[in-house]
């Protein structure tokens, strides 16, 4: 891990820019602490600089409760090498939506689960990375982005100990089988209007998981439309597991 900038942000959070490799991310840490800060994993859709403002935003929130949060650039996305496939699943995928067609399960395995087996092993060698740093240790959470690589880190990466998990993305049917074999304590967001996602599908892989605490936090509105209170409870399920 190599670190190419720093700043300290007006709250007193330490925001650290770095590469893994050819992979960008970003590390935010608590101003003060007397003992290494657990750590939560900040997933997205991909673009760290367009998603940056609201990245820094559940950073900054996390910070406040004594966590340090990171994130990583996903593979096809940003400035990384984009892959002909990828491209052309999204191309398929806007089709569909665009003529109101349903999206195929195939358009789905297509684009989502090559971006799962690239982008986990990525986590895990940044969790490594992140974890050999002085003032970082365990518990580790994962929070948001793409639902199947949330799903897949929970049942390969035994250092993570709780997930938040926002169910606004295309989840091939293989993953509920994934699902099934998850057992940490999981906390998930479904708006319940998203237009971009599928919420029976959403419901099922809910209903998939193995583990015995779990909660479905619904909420009327679109994908961009999560209340503050929900954003706050999800919070509170990191407090209660990670601290």
């Amino acid at each position: 891990m190599h670190f190419t900038s720093e700043q300290r942000l007006d709250d007193g959070v330490l925001e650290r820019e770095f590469t893994l490799g050819e992979i960008p991310g970003i590390l935010w840490t608590p101003g003060s602490a007397s003992a290494p800060a657990p750590l939560i994993l900040l997933g997205h859709p991909g673009g760290l600089h367009k998603m940056y403002p609201r990245l820094a935003a559940r950073a900054r929130h996390s910070a406040a409760d004594g966590f340090a949060a990171a994130t990583i650039e996903l593979p096809g996305s940003g400035d990384r090498p984009r892959s002909a496939a990828a491209e052309q699943a999204r191309a398929d995928l806007r089709r569909a939506l665009e003529a109101g067609e349903p999206v195929g399960d195939e358009i789905v395995d297509r684009l989502v689960l090559p971006l799962v087996e690239k982008a986990v092993p990525e986590w895990q060698a940044a969790l490594d990375a992140l974890l050999s740093l002085p003032g970082i240790g365990g518990p580790v959470g994962y929070s948001g982005g793409v639902i199947s690589i949330g799903t897949r880190l929970a049942v390969v990466e035994p250092r993570i100990s709780a997930a938040v998990l926002f169910a606004g993305s295309f989840v091939p049917r293989t993953m509920l089988e994934e699902a099934r074999q998850v057992t940490i304590p999981l906390h998930v967001l479904l708006q319940w209007d998203d237009k971009g996602n599928d919420r029976q599908q959403a419901l099922d892989l809910f209903d998939a998981f193995g583990s015995k605490e779990k909660t479905l936090h619904a909420n009327m509105g679109g994908h961009t439309g999560v209340p503050q209170f929900a954003g706050e409870a999800a919070a509170q399920f990191f407090t209660r597991h990670l601290s």
